[in-house]
């Protein structure tokens, strides 16, 4: 099959057709019929928050099933609206919950016995929102642009679905990487999604570059704000 026969297969077996498909996922009308064998990064954006249980590597290379289990979604339990922005309270990972973290990241229990904080931000947040207290000295080298330790970062999760295929925005962000040996703070470097490996980085010079296999890799967030305790 086309990728445009297996979209148009899907949009079927969801029981809509193509103008409905359009204004769901806020495509342009008609936009498949002039589709080849690539999509473009923010139409696969579009089509993974309309439809999350699709399988992105099924519509693009027919690997694997065509549909995938989607993980329980953390939403801002509490939005409140404030001049200028949102109150977002949302579940923290403090330096002591990394490892529980680790195995209970899809577990909507786990998550939610998890404590709170909040963020102020300046529109109200869609997406996979998980707070990290910094642990470590990793990321701190003594500049503004470093991460001290007690220090509580706003994250919001990538759908693997795009790291596993396109690259990650490495110049724009830093990032949470939940790896299966621990929680990481980092920049990415380098990101080879030919052969799936990413190159993290620390700013603390004493801590080397490392080159991670993404099928070692959990999830990976971008940190949107930092939180700082006040201290003298």
């Amino acid at each position: 099959m086309t990728l445009k026969e297996r979209m148009f297969l899907l949009i079927e077996k969801e029981g809509l057709n193509p103008n409905q498909f359009y204004i769901k996922s806020g495509l342009g009308n008609g936009y498949l019929d002039k589709v080849g064998e690539v999509l473009r990064r923010p139409t696969i954006e579009k089509i993974q928050r309309t439809f999350p249980h699709w399988n992105l590597n099924w519509i693009l290379k027919e690997e694997g099933d065509m549909y995938v289990e989607v993980q329980p979604q953390v939403e801002c339990r509490e939005i409140k609206p404030l001049a200028g922005g949102e109150i977002m309270n949302i579940p923290l990972v403090n330096q002591y919950a990394y490892a529980g973290y680790i195995c209970g990241y899809g577990d909507r229990e786990y998550i939610e016995d998890l404590p709170t904080i909040p963020f102020i931000v300046d529109h109200e947040g869609r997406g996979n929102y998980i707070a990290f207290e910094v642990k470590g000295d990793s990321m701190n080298d003594g500049t503004e642009e470093s991460y001290l330790e007690g220090d509580r970062l706003l994250c919001r999760e990538i759908d693997p679905s795009l790291w596993k295929t396109y690259k990650l925005h490495i110049r724009k962000w830093d990032f949470i990487i939940v790896h299966e040996e621990g929680i990481l703070i980092k920049r990415i470097i380098d990101h080879d999604v030919e052969n799936g490996f990413i190159t993290i980085h620390s700013l603390n010079e004493f801590y080397p570059d490392k080159v991670l296999d993404l099928r070692e890799v959990r999830q990976i967030f971008n940190v949107v704000e930092l939180q700082r305790p006040r201290r003298r």
